[in-house]
């Protein structure tokens, strides 16, 4: 089978599992709905469907089709398969601003999205200022400076975990940062899935250049690419992207790891195809993890527990393949 047809039939069986997970996600829920009902008119079960049921799976489709592109982006930027959104901090970042929104602003949803965005977009620029300053500005130093921030952020989000009142907003920190749908609503969507669309449109459009970003940046400057420039926009935004999901669900972990590496595995190259399967990827996970959060247990469970069930085995296939390494 040449590669046009192997990448077709990844793309069909992904968009297959994407289709099935959605309707799971809105068929499946702590509240009966069922087609009649909703046919009917039923006021509960329209007002569960259209305020939670619907706006929590496309939250769960557009946050995981975000979560794969930019951790391709990642990916591809820093030449390593296992590269993710936490090394260059954007989501320590975000557990930093939520965390100060809980403790000093509101528990709200607006402020805890605002400035878990804020917090994980100011440690990104801390990052890439921290790169610049340092002599030859290679991409190994915004490695270095990413697990700088990341240090850092989790220190500040130790101090302020100290300052937390135990029974009410230390819960409520540690509830957000172990990543869940629960609280998405009708009126918390309008923000993360522009903003995933848009810089999921960008990147697409400038595919081309983050793919030469993969190869030796001398090569990659021979051919025009402009490699200080184009690595600031397309890692600005993917880290917009990151930013805007875990700004409402929380951390969300190996999705970003996760569906890249498996998009690349199963393509068998890495090219613009790849980096859409890498989103249809990380939308069938996303469901499928937040489908099992809500209908596993009696009570709610953090969508982060299933994506770790993914994540881990996958990884742990990774370290035991003979002759494979991360670079």
């Amino acid at each position: 089978m040449n590669n046009r047809k192997r990448t077709a039939l990844c793309l069909l069986g992904a968009a297959l599992c994407v289709f099935m997970a959605f309707g799971a996600a809105l068929a499946l829920g702590r509240y009966p709905i069922t087609p009649a009902a909703l046919l009917a008119g039923d006021a509960m079960a329209v007002r569960t469907f259209t305020v939670l049921r619907l706006p929590r799976a496309v939250m769960a489709l557009i946050g995981g089709f975000g979560l794969g592109v930019a951790g391709f982006v990642y990916q591809t930027v820093f030449r390593n398969p296992l590269a993710s959104p936490d090394i260059i901090g954007v989501s320590s970042g975000a557990s930093v601003g939520a965390a100060f929104a809980i403790l000093f602003v509101s528990s709200g949803a607006l402020s805890t999205t605002v400035c878990a965005f804020a917090g994980g977009l100011a440690a990104v620029f801390l990052s890439l200022g921290l790169a610049a300053a340092a002599p030859g500005r290679s991409k190994m130093s915004l490695v270095l400076a990413g697990i700088a921030v990341h240090a850092l952020a989790q220190t500040l989000l130790m101090l302020l975990k100290l300052t937390a009142d135990p029974e009410k907003e230390l819960a409520s920190i540690e509830y957000w940062i172990m990543g869940s749908l629960a609280a998405v609503t009708r009126s918390r969507v309008w923000f993360p899935v522009p903003v995933v669309l848009v810089c999921c449109a960008a990147i697409f459009a400038l595919h081309r250049q983050a793919l030469l970003l993969s190869i030796e940046e001398g090569e990659a400057r021979l051919l025009g690419v402009r490699v200080g420039a184009m690595r600031l926009l397309l890692l600005t935004l993917a880290t917009m992207t990151v930013a805007a999901v875990v700004s409402v669900t929380g951390l969300i972990s190996f999705v970003g790891l996760l569906a890249p590496h498996s998009a690349r595995l199963l393509a068998g190259h890495n090219r613009r195809s790849t980096c859409l399967l890498s989103g249809l990827l990380g939308s069938a996970l996303l469901l499928a993890a937040d489908t099992l959060a809500k209908t596993a247990a009696s009570t709610e469970l953090p969508v982060s527990i299933f994506t770790s069930l993914l994540g881990v085995p996958f990884l742990l296939y990774l370290i035991l393949q003979p002759g494979r390494d991360a670079s």
